[in-house]
């Protein structure tokens, strides 16, 4: 059997990697970048083919994904007549793999199917270096018999595809799992810098935190760079994990709820980003807490 035609937009340091997969599996592609080309004229010199908008890509394609920073970013490449939507080929899917807000997904997803088309939201959970290899964990949600059909697909991006229930399931435990961990890794982080206020060493405080039920992938990549100054073992920018916890507030106030636990990650997220550490990773949090300390 052929392979599906599939567009791709947002080729950043994940959707480089996802592009680079589906090349090496013999996916027909065309690609639809923003400014930065780090990664799409790589792609391009590989055989992709290069979009000149979103609605041109969609028009080539039996499968449109999207992988991009905001909901905002998602829905400018939807909507528009340059947009996917005005160019999408009956039956296409459509696939968003960012971290979006569900209340934008269930939207964007009613107007695909108006369309035409079927809308999956499918956020990811590991890091590039996993894309690469297509052992990405893959939060699918939406039509059960699009899932079906792009199941093949999302099985040479992942080792683990879940289908999470109905349209916008998969953004909302994404939202959920990001909220935790981020409220997992500023409490680490935290910890660290208290360690320090009260005289004792981070590398001992880890190892008795370790050796109970605390214990946690979390931790050890706060505390790769917190006692062996290796920021990387977690390379999630503090600007996205803010982005990331906003949503999470916005869910629960969409919701009607007061979220009291993402309160204090949302306000030090936030303040590290606006002080200058916006491009650092989470785990430099450490740094923050520090900071906030010492005055």
């Amino acid at each position: 059997m052929s392979k599906p035609s599939i567009g791709f937009i947002g080729l950043g340091l994940m959707g480089g990697a996802m592009v680079s997969r589906l090349l090496e599996k013999g996916y027909p592609l065309i690609v639809l970048g923003n400014r930065d080309r780090t990664y799409l004229d790589p792609a391009v010199a590989r055989g992709a083919t290069e979009a000149i908008n979103a609605h041109d890509l969609a028009q080539k394609s039996d499968i449109v994904m999207l992988c991009m920073g905001t909901s905002e970013q998602v829905e400018a490449r939807m909507r528009g007549t340059d947009g996917a939507i005005a160019g999408l080929r009956r039956d296409t899917i459509v696939i968003d793999f960012g971290t979006s807000l569900p209340s934008s997904t269930r939207a964007l997803a009613e107007e695909v199917s108006a369309a035409g088309g079927h809308y999956l939201d499918a956020p990811l959970g590991r890091t590039p270096s996993h894309a690469l290899k297509g052992q990405l964990n893959i939060m699918t949600a939406g039509d059960k018999s699009a899932f079906e059909r792009a199941r093949p697909v999302l099985k040479d991006l992942g080792e683990n595809v879940f289908h999470l229930g109905t349209v916008g399931s998969g953004h909302t435990i994404k939202l959920i799992n990001n909220f935790f961990g981020m409220t997992v890794a500023n409490a680490m982080a935290e910890a660290f810098a208290m360690a320090d206020v009260a005289g004792v060493d981070r590398q001992q405080l880890y190892d008795v935190m370790a050796a109970g039920p605390l214990h946690s992938g979390m931790m050890d990549f706060v505390k790769a760079y917190g006692v062996d100054n290796d920021p990387n073992q977690l390379a999630f920018a503090i600007k996205n994990a803010a982005k990331d916890i906003g949503y999470y507030a916005r869910m629960a106030d969409d919701a009607g709820v007061d979220s009291i636990m993402s309160k204090c990650p949302l306000a030090a997220l936030n303040d590290a980003r606006d002080n200058g550490q916006a491009d650092d990773m989470v785990s430099q949090m450490v740094d923050y807490y520090v900071k906030r300390f010492n005055g």
